[in-house]
């Protein structure tokens, strides 16, 4: 299946630290967005804050730009939310890869193949990507509890490549056994 990825988001720090109701620190959001990113497998995109961490199950995180849109349209309307702050940028939601034409939600508890233009890459996909309290900061009041069940997902590359905003393609999307969603998570190899 086809898609866009229209974002590449990679951050060497944590952005949204602290209070939401303190709001963010400064920083520029532009200059971490990337053309292109090199994936390395059980560790993450190299050069972001979780590469090659332990968290290396949730290293690389997906959304649905559909998912932002649908999110302005529900609560930016109608006076809510101050006109000058549309659209909502997705990459304030803090994702790695935002995409256009998939539906990311679905991806949770598959594994699946992306190859962005590089060659494949497969993907353990074990968790959803729940939102915080800061999108009711970045975008709205109301935010948080809309982007449930909508915010992304969480997955560990399993082969090294790059990915590249443009087309893409989806592929071997299968659901993973119920035996290997209960174990635990294995420390990423050191390799």
């Amino acid at each position: 299946m086809e898609l866009e990825i229209v974002t590449l988001l990679v951050s060497r720090v944590r952005r949204y630290d602290g209070r939401p109701a303190d709001g963010p620190e400064p920083y520029d959001v532009p200059s971490e967005i990337v053309d292109r990113v090199r994936v390395r497998a059980h560790k993450g995109l190299v050069g972001d804050r979780y590469f090659g961490t332990r968290f290396a199950f949730a290293a690389v995180t997906l959304l649905a730009a559909e998912s932002i849109e649908r999110l302005e349209q529900e609560i930016a309307g109608e006076g809510l939310f101050p006109a000058a702050a549309t659209p909502f940028e997705p990459a304030l939601a803090r994702r790695n890869i935002v995409t256009r034409g998939l539906d990311v939600d679905a991806l949770a508890r598959t594994t699946f193949t992306l190859d962005g233009g590089h060659g494949p890459i497969r993907f353990r996909c074990m968790t959803p990507a729940n939102p915080c309290a800061w999108m009711n900061t970045v975008y709205a009041p109301g935010a948080h509890q809309a982007l449930r069940g909508h915010a992304g997902v969480r997955c560990e590359p399993l082969d090294d490549g790059e990915l590249e905003v443009g087309t893409a393609r989806i592929t071997d999307i299968v659901p993973i056994p119920p035996e290997e969603l209960t174990r635990r998570i294995r420390a990423a190899p050191t390799s």
